[in-house]
């Protein structure tokens, strides 16, 4: 939940609020929402639908949506309905398209406008979005988008962490997220500007600020230092085999992760490494920000349309 006002450089948070709930969790096996993941995401949303009314939003202010797991799930618009009638929030599903321009647009102020493409990529837990853009003139133009239907936990629940070692299991993580994507929609030159160095990658999502703060050695996850940070992609496999030697119990004592995010972190470092080497890019930018911001960016556009009608009229 992210509760903001409008401001010149973008927009004031007023107050926020995230929980892991893995709602998708058990989805990939039997096609339904797990009765406890969706007790977890409920009473979630019944803070979020406290915390807005305590804020005093106008519902009409209001956007709430859902994603892959409800999109995915038979039961899915039955527990939207549940939400709906139990904490007043009007969930509404969107496409992997809108879930896709709305983390682009959440991300575009983390755009080196030197390079002369970028791929966003938001690393979900049941799903995984990539949006190829090029630059035209001052801008970036969307080229083409998917959604691979693998995201953290999909990837982990297909692969139980053994024990001992774990670099061919991770392996097979890296390359079941490889298939997935291995026929991008877009134009196979597009790759030359990543293989040249004229292009580089964003991620979005907790896939890569757990490796950020592996990297940067945090004792407590600091959002000013993660979001925006550039990493290489030397970085980022250093950090996932850091995560390995931590082991289980390591990787939930390490404060960036947690043990809600232990048994997932891995999974989220395969899917991005899959990225990589299909999209090699030395360079890739955190973005502790996404869907979220995107849609809050997106009302305060829509807002601005009638005012400035309005201003014309008056002239």
């Amino acid at each position: 939940m992210l509760i903001a006002k409008p401001a010149r450089d973008g927009f004031r948070v007023v107050d926020s609020f995230s929980r892991i709930v893995r709602l998708g969790e058990g989805l990939s096996r039997t096609g339904r929402l797990d009765d406890a993941a969706m007790e977890r995401a409920y009473e979630a949303l019944l803070l979020c639908g406290e915390r807005v009314a305590k804020k005093g939003v106008d519902s009409s202010r209001l956007m709430a949506v859902a994603t892959q797991a409800c999109r995915q799930a038979e039961n899915g618009p039955a527990f939207i309905e549940r939400v709906r009638v139990g904490t007043g929030l009007k969930l509404r599903i969107i496409d992997p398209i809108e879930e896709a321009r709305l983390a682009v647009r959440g991300c575009l102020n983390l755009f080196d406008p030197s390079v002369e493409a970028v791929l966003v990529v938001d690393v979900g837990g049941g799903s995984t979005e990539l949006n190829w853009l090029s630059k035209r003139g001052d801008s970036f133009v969307l080229e083409g988008w998917m959604s691979a239907p693998v995201g953290v936990v999909t990837l982990a629940e297909r692969h139980p962490e053994p024990a001992g070692a774990l670099d061919d299991w991770y392996e097979a993580m890296v390359n079941d997220m490889g298939a997935a994507i291995a026929e991008a929609p877009v134009n196979p030159a597009l790759r030359e500007l990543f293989v040249s160095g004229r292009a580089h990658m964003v991620g979005t999502s907790g896939a890569i600020t757990s490796l950020a703060g592996i990297h940067l050695g945090l004792r407590r996850y600091q959002r000013n230092l993660v979001d925006g940070l550039w990493m290489t992609r030397g970085d980022c496999e250093a950090a996932a085999d850091t995560l390995k030697r931590l082991g289980a119990a390591g990787r939930a004592a390490e404060p960036c992760i947690g043990p809600d995010r232990a048994d997932l972190v891995l999974a989220g470092a395969a899917i991005m490494e899959a990225v990589q080497r299909a999209w090699p890019s030395e360079r890739v930018r955190v973005a502790d920000r996404g869907l979220r911001e995107g849609l809050l960016l997106q009302q305060m556009r829509e807002d601005r349309k009638p005012n400035r009608r309005r201003r014309r009229g008056r002239s």
